[in-house]
């Protein structure tokens, strides 16, 4: 549980990093392309063993890795398409209920638990996932023409989680998991640094320092929400489902927390009723797990 913990706090950080992104104007894809550069060195770095590049290619998990650089990428740049055209709160809620996906995965694959309780906390997750993210009174509206970013962010989201399940489950061995992240990170680094180039190159963006630091600054969170994500998975009598939505869940209550004594943000009743449901579902799926 410690490993979850870990990964809710560095998950709930880069919430609050991403509101000084706001604040402070930093490009987001000059800073998430450093970030993953810096999520890379720290996956490197933190690896026990030496490191052969030549021998990478060889690990089980090699390929997959790619495929989700490339996932992390296009998801990235959908939520940032469906913050311009629906809102934050339309991507917080896309991005969270995605946990529907992992969770279908972990009962038809692995043949999870299905019992009442849990599936009634996980029912309840969602719902508080909606009631937490909204925060205007008339809800969520999204124009027909624009509802499929929301639909990709949910499918994107959900596809990433399960592929780490997947790979983790039959790939990755315990010492690996930290070479595992950084190639990950490495790829989504490549991709990035490929397409920031073309707008530099064309014109169409300029370099800045401060977008540097700020990737600088979200890169070391960003690695250790994913390898303690990891880790937490490997916990002994957990299921997945249930660490997907206890994870999930617990991020959006602690960031919405940090936002009010943080950036004094102000909340609607049904967010409060969405975080006391949270609280709930997180008490169903923890103890009936």
């Amino acid at each position: 549980m410690i490993a979850l913990l870990l990964s809710i706090l560095a998950s709930s950080l880069i919430f609050v990093i991403f509101k000084f992104f706001d604040i402070y104007k930093i490009n987001i894809l000059q800073a998430i392309v450093v970030n993953y550069i810096i999520a890379c060195i720290s996956g490197i770095t933190s690896y026990p063993n030496p490191i052969d590049l030549t021998t990478i290619t060889e690990y089980n998990w090699f390929f997959g890795t790619f495929l989700l650089g490339v996932f992390f990428i296009i998801v990235f740049n959908l939520m940032a398409i469906t913050t311009q055209k629906n809102g934050l709160s339309v991507v917080a809620v896309a991005s969270k209920m995605s946990i529907a996906i992992p969770v279908i995965f972990g009962i038809l694959v692995y043949h999870e638990g299905t019992g009442f309780w849990k599936l009634m906390g996980i029912s309840i997750a969602m719902i508080s996932v909606y009631l937490t993210s909204v925060k205007t009174k008339k809800g969520i509206t999204i124009s027909k023409k624009d509802l499929i970013f929301p639909i990709l962010v949910f499918v994107g989201s959900g596809i990433i989680d399960t592929s780490l399940k997947f790979l983790e489950t039959n790939y990755v061995a315990q010492d690996d998991i930290s070479l595992f992240s950084a190639t990950i990170f490495g790829f989504a680094a490549i991709i990035g640094i490929l397409v920031l180039g073309y707008q530099v190159l064309t014109g169409k963006t300029t370099l800045q320092a401060k977008n540097l630091i700020g990737g600088i600054i979200l890169g070391v969170p960003n690695y250790f929400s994913i390898y303690f994500l990891i880790q937490a998975l490997r916990t002994e009598g957990i299921e997945s489902a249930s660490i997907f939505t206890i994870n999930n869940v617990a991020i959006l209550i602690v960031s919405t927390l940090l936002g009010i004594i943080l950036f004094k943000e102000k909340l609607l009743p049904k967010n409060w009723v969405g975080i006391l449901l949270a609280i709930l579902s997180i008490i169903l799926v923890a103890t009936m797990t």
